[in-house]
């Protein structure tokens, strides 16, 4: 258990019983009504305790006695603590959710967090690798026929070569790879399903890995899992971003992250020509604002390419 998750129960025990009921109802609902992911809920439920533990010591018992002064005097205090703004935002968001919801499920007589405002959270753009550094990395381990290294090229390949997640990747079973159709079946935030697909080069590497690697490390528990620790597990994204790392370090690369993949594959699509609404697709992003950072991305390089080589720049 961490630290923190230590002190979001131990104030959770210290709430009036109301309060606690609550949390734990609105835990439930975004855990099986919204499918939300473990991470995302505990996320959640540690800015509830916050705010609520905020309210009781403001005089609040029961959840319908918050309203809009408390929930901005519960942000006012985080910032006086330090938080950045896009802690504050994502706080203000949480609480906004929270209100909605104990509206809805009648917890509360008014939807007092709809008029929060939020601090605009300065969203700073993903470092990218050039094309030229994406291919010495994803070449990085070399031809050796071996199960790692073949593994490796195989995760490389598919990091870059389709831009998915490294949890989604690491989630697929050998099942979901059409080799005909080269387009792999990710199952992405939300349970949501799609396609994407993959060209040549990741081809080559899942071919490889498969008739040459993966029978190699297989064992009791492989299951279906495509890509496989050195036990026969499915390899974990811990694993996938050390392996990430590593090779970025060994060829001398700037610090990379499966992440970073996969900002690098989206802004090198765009600089190709795909349209936006493609790459929101491939990447399964629920809304295009999420995949538009990647323009500016592309609108800095170009701009920063010119001031290095224009000469009327």
């Amino acid at each position: 258990m961490s630290r923190e998750t230590s002190s979001t129960r131990a104030v959770h025990e210290r709430l009036p019983e109301p309060m606690r009921d609550v949390v734990d109802d609105f835990a439930r609902h975004l855990s099986r009504v919204d499918n939300r992911s473990t991470h995302t809920v505990r996320a959640y439920v540690a800015d509830l305790v916050s705010l609520l533990d905020h309210a009781v010591r403001m005089g609040c018992g029961t959840p319908g006695e918050l309203d809009l002064v408390v929930l901005r005097s519960w942000l006012a205090k985080q910032r006086t603590l330090g938080a950045a703004r896009t802690t504050l935002a994502r706080r203000a968001a949480s609480a906004r959710t929270f209100t909605a919801w104990a509206f809805r499920a009648g917890r509360i007589a008014v939807d007092v967090g709809a008029p929060l405002a939020s601090p605009k959270a300065h969203r700073e753009l993903p470092s990218v690798l050039r094309a030229d550094q994406a291919t010495a990395l994803v070449l990085a381990p070399g031809d050796e026929a071996s199960p790692v290294p073949l593994r490796d090229r195989a995760l490389l390949e598919l990091l870059y070569g389709t831009g998915v997640r490294v949890s989604e990747l690491c989630g697929l079973d050998t099942g979901d790879i059409d080799h005909g159709r080269r387009v792999i079946r990710v199952l992405g935030k939300g349970d949501k399903e799609r396609s994407v697909p993959y060209g040549l080069p990741a081809q080559r590497a899942l071919d490889d890995w498969l008739r040459l690697g993966r029978p190699a490390l297989a064992g009791p528990a492989s299951a279906d899992a495509l890509l496989l620790g050195l036990r026969g597990g499915r390899l974990q994204p811990t694993i996938a971003r050390r392996v990430v790392g590593s090779y970025a370090r060994a060829a001398n690369l700037p610090r990379t992250t499966p992440h970073g993949l996969r900002h690098s594959a989206a802004t090198h699509l765009l600089e190709g020509g795909a349209d936006l609404r493609s790459v929101q697709e491939m990447l399964g992003h629920a809304s295009l604002s999420s995949t538009q950072i990647y323009t500016h991305v592309s609108a800095e390089r170009l701009r920063a390419a010119y001031r290095q080589a224009h000469p009327r720049a």
